[in-house]
Order: structure tokens, then C-alpha cells, then sequence
């Protein structure tokens, strides 16, 4: 079958097609004939060759984990209702045309959700419901959501106004602000204006220390999240739950022990199997009725997956990008 393999670490060159082994089904498992591959930002900086503490591969690899398509085979002891079901799930190396995955840990995708969307909302979608009810976000809250046009902060702009916050995107340049806007923020920052920080604080409703965000949702981190961070009400929520910029923001824990400010992150968002399962059901409802919309800036082909990172890594796309395979 057909893949987009990691020969060695370095830029988005070395993520080239390949011919690999069909993958067999074990007992329990299904294959998957896949029809997208969501990307999300750790695969480019994964490939990269950084965080191999935590993210211990070796080339040649397949990157990739979460897909949509059909289940096209059966392992031993799977039922046969579920051939031929048009599925979502995590695998390991879903850049790929087939892959294999638990029956266990297969969600239906709803029959008013097409399977590019659906692809769009399986990590994202997942973490960022996830991070809306682990941060507690209600109507009396003020949101302050970095990263705002991204794939993920597209998708916790609507999860936070549909609770009723107010909501301050922060993003870079009028095309991304003007999406943020349309998605239901109450008012957008542009990052790469001086003194962003200060017009934060305003658009949250003050300009004392005490006047500041209830809630940060960083998926930036960087000096845009320790930033970010002075901007959090004392005794409130700040979630350090992405590092595109190289690292996740510098908080000191003391300090924020010391504001009564709770911490949150990556390892809160790591999801057990029940709870994986119910918060992609959850999401893929909401965009099936229309009440939340993934955003998709670009579609790759599969042969073209180096480009697709490229394009992740220069940041030119609104939303997120999807492998069509």
C-alpha cells in the first residue's frame, strides 16, 4: 500500500511516498481503508528530530495517529456489523492508505458528517472539548484563546461562546482575526502588533492586574504564553496545551501557586480510552447538527504530505490541513 514515510530527521523533505506492507489484522482489530489523515503541528516538530524524550521514534517511520475512512477487513472475534461502518480512530502511522485499530476504540462517524470534517475534529476536536470541560468554562467567564486561528483554537473559540464567555482570540493578521471574529469571538488581538498584551487586557474587560482572563487556553506557548500568562485573573485557569513555537511557556509553579492560579497541561489532556470515545462522540454531534464548524485551510494528497507539513510549519494556512488519501 501506499504511505508517507519519515526517512530521517530533518525538514519536510524527508517525508516522502513509499510502497509498505499491507497491515494484517490481529484478533479484535479491524483495518481501515482510509480516507483522511488529520495533521496536527507536534508531527512536523516529531519529524524534526525534536522532543525525543517524549516522543520516542526512529526513522524510517509513518507518521501520523488519527483517521476517518471505512473498515474494509475483520480480525478474528470482530463483529461482522462492522464492515464496511464509515469509522473514526487513533492508529499509530496513519499516513497511510490502510491502517489498523481496535474495534474497541472505533467511533461511528454520524451519517450528517462527511469524513473530511470529521478527520479535522479527531485530535482537535477531542482535546479541545476535553479542555473546555477540564477548565470549567461557564457563562460568567472571560477566555483568552491563543493561537485563535489554528486548528484546534478555531475550534475553542465556538466551544467557548457556545458556553456563554466572553471570548479573546488572539491570532496573527487580518485574514486569521477576521475567521476568529466569525467564529464568535468577542474581540481579536493581533500578536504581531507591540504591546498585543496590554490590548488583551483591555478587550477582557480592564487594565488592572485584577481585571484579566478567567481562563488562557495557550496552544502557542513561547513568550506568547508567558505573556499570556500574566494576563490570568488571580485564582483562575491557564492550560499550557501546545508548543508550536519550540517549548511550551516558561510558568513558574510557585508563582502561580502562589496567585492561586491552576495549571493545566499536556499530560491533562492525555484522555483514558472511555473518555477518548465519549468526547469524540460528543464533537462529531455537534458539527453533525451544525453547532460547531471545523475549520480546513488546505487538503494535501497523500504523495504530497512533505508539502503538507511545509505548509503547517510556515503557518500560511487558516485552520487546519488534512491528508486525502
Amino acid at each position: 500500500m501506499r504511505a508517507a514515510q519519515v526517512k530521517a530527521f530533518g525538514g519536510p523533505e524527508v517525508l516522502v511516498p513509499v510502497e509498505v506492507p499491507d497491515p494484517v489484522p490481529a484478533p479484535g482489530e479491524v483495518v481501515i481503508d482510509v480516507a483522511y489523515a488529520d495533521t496536527i503541528f507536534v508531527e512536523t516538530q516529531v519529524r524534526s528530530g525534536w522532543g525525543r524524550d517524549f516522543f520516542p521514534v526512529t526513522p524510517p517511520y509513518v507518521p501520523g495517529g488519527g483517521v476517518t475512512g471505512v473498515v474494509g477487513a475483520l480480525g478474528p472475534d470482530v463483529p461482522a456489523e462492522w464492515l464496511g461502518r464509515r469509522v473514526a480512530a487513533f492508529v499509530t502511522g496513519s499516513y497511510a492508505e490502510r491502517a489498523v485499530a481496535p474495534a474497541s476504540a472505533l467511533t461511528v462517524v454520524p451519517d450528517a458528517l462527511d469524513l473530511r470534517r470529521a478527520a479535522a475534529l479527531v485530535h482537535d476536536g477531542v482535546t479541545g472539548t476535553g479542555l473546555i470541560e477540564l477548565t470549567g468554562i461557564g457563562p460568567t467567564d472571560r477566555v483568552l484563546v491563543l493561537g485563535a486561528s489554528g486548528g484546534m483554537g478555531t475550534l475553542l473559540v465556538q466551544l467557548a461562546h457556545a458556553r456563554g464567555a466572553r471570548v479573546v482570540g488572539v491570532a496573527r493578521g487580518e485574514a486569521k482575526l477576521a475567521l476568529v471574529r466569525e467564529l464568535g469571538a468577542d474581540a481579536m488581538i493581533d500578536a504581531a502588533r507591540p504591546g498585543w498584551a496590554a490590548a488583551a487586557r483591555t478587550a477582557l474587560g480592564g487594565n488592572d492586574r485584577a481585571e484579566a482572563a478567567d481562563v488562557v487556553l495557550d496552544g502557542v506557548g513561547g513568550e506568547l504564553g508567558a505573556a499570556a500568562f500574566l494576563l490570568t485573573a488571580e485564582g483562575g485557569r491557564f492550560s499550557a496545551h501546545g508548543a508550536p513555537s519550540g517549548g511550551f511557556a516558561p510558568i513558574d509553579p510557585a508563582e502561580a501557586a502562589r496567585r492561586g492560579i491552576k495549571l493545566f497541561g499536556i499530560a491533562d489532556v492525555q484522555f483514558s480510552a472511555t473518555d477518548l470515545h465519549r468526547l469524540t462522540s460528543t464533537t462529531f454531534a455537534e458539527a453533525a447538527a451544525g453547532r460547531l464548524r471545523p475549520v480546513i485551510g488546505e487538503v494535501f494528497p497523500l504523495g504530497r504530505a512533505g508539502d503538507a507539513h511545509a505548509a503547517i510549519e510556515g503557518r500560511r494556512v487558516v485552520g487546519k490541513v488534512v491528508l486525502e488519501v
